[in-house]
């Protein structure tokens, strides 16, 4: 290898987006499919909530359909039900993975009067997923796998994978680090696209990045090191681009008009039912 050649790979990622999103009330959105998922997709939408100093509001049925949301807790509680026929509680530390592809329902609000803090993401799926079978997953904390300070939530680290099923070549990890701690993140070869969310605490990656904010990293598989400044709780996403176009509606993301406007009649004959049902 050349001396330049080695420059050239140890220099760091820079950090080209930078954001602390819309805060209303307890939820913070840090990433929707009309800014920042555009350039992140298949990660289309990002929310970090947290009831601390403000009540946790119940989220009525609503429909989804064209996505995937994954939902992770790391305090409190949430009460959840879907048009699956699936219905609970989810503790911290447990995954709610929730496919809505075709069109589906569900709803919920905080499971326990104290405080609630987690993301939710959505993910973008490919045509040959958009319309299929709907699916709902409900992860017990024992059921996630870990590596070292990593949760895998969705993909693989090393050995270490989930059991959900990723639509696509995505990894997504929730990690705590101890003041002081360093780790380095190997993305796999395709995976050019790499962003953080921090819930709590600060982190140099080598640039400071801070409690409340996501940072998305120029396109590149290269490793991110990591060095916890304070006791800190984040959310990294890494994933190979999805190459299709957005489709947007009010709760749908799809890959093209057609396709949106088939996820749209579907999750409005769902409505009918549960409204002759007499749950909306």
């Amino acid at each position: 290898m050349t001396k330049s050649n080695a420059l050239t790979r140890e220099r760091p990622l820079h950090i080209v987006h930078r954001t602390h999103g819309r805060r209303q009330g307890p939820i913070t959105r840090l990433m929707s499919p009309s800014d920042l998922g555009q350039t992140l997709k298949p990660f289309i939408f990002l929310d970090l909530f947290d009831t601390e100093g403000g009540a946790f509001s119940a989220v009525g049925w609503h429909p989804h359909s064209g996505i995937a949301t994954l939902t992770y807790l790391w305090d409190g509680s949430v009460r959840y039900e879907d048009t699956t026929g699936a219905a609970g509680l989810l503790p911290a530390g447990g995954v709610e993975w929730f496919k809505a592809a075709g069109g589906a329902w569900h709803g919920g609000n905080a499971g326990s009067s104290g405080r609630t803090r987690g993301f939710q993401l959505w993910l973008a799926l490919a045509p040959d997923q958009e319309l299929g079978p709907s699916e709902s997953i409900y992860q017990r904390p024992q059921d996630v796998h870990a590596k070292g300070p990593a949760a895998v939530l969705l993909g693989a680290l090393g050995k270490v994978s989930s059991p959900l099923k990723a639509p696509s070549s995505i990894n997504y990890l929730a990690m705590r680090l101890k003041a002081g701690e360093a780790w380095r993140y190997e993305p796999p070869a395709d995976h050019t696209i790499s962003w953080i969310a921090l819930a709590s605490g600060r982190l140099t990656v080598p640039e400071p990045a801070e409690a409340g904010e996501l940072v998305a990293f120029e396109p590149s598989n290269q490793a991110i090191d990591f060095r916890a400044e304070a006791d800190t709780e984040f959310v990294l996403g890494s994933a190979a681009r999805h190459p299709y176009e957005l489709a947007l509606g009010y709760y749908s993301v799809h890959t093209s008009p057609a396709s949106l406007q088939a996820g749209e009649q579907r999750i409005a004959e769902i409505k009918v039912r549960l409204q002759k049902e007499g749950r909306l």
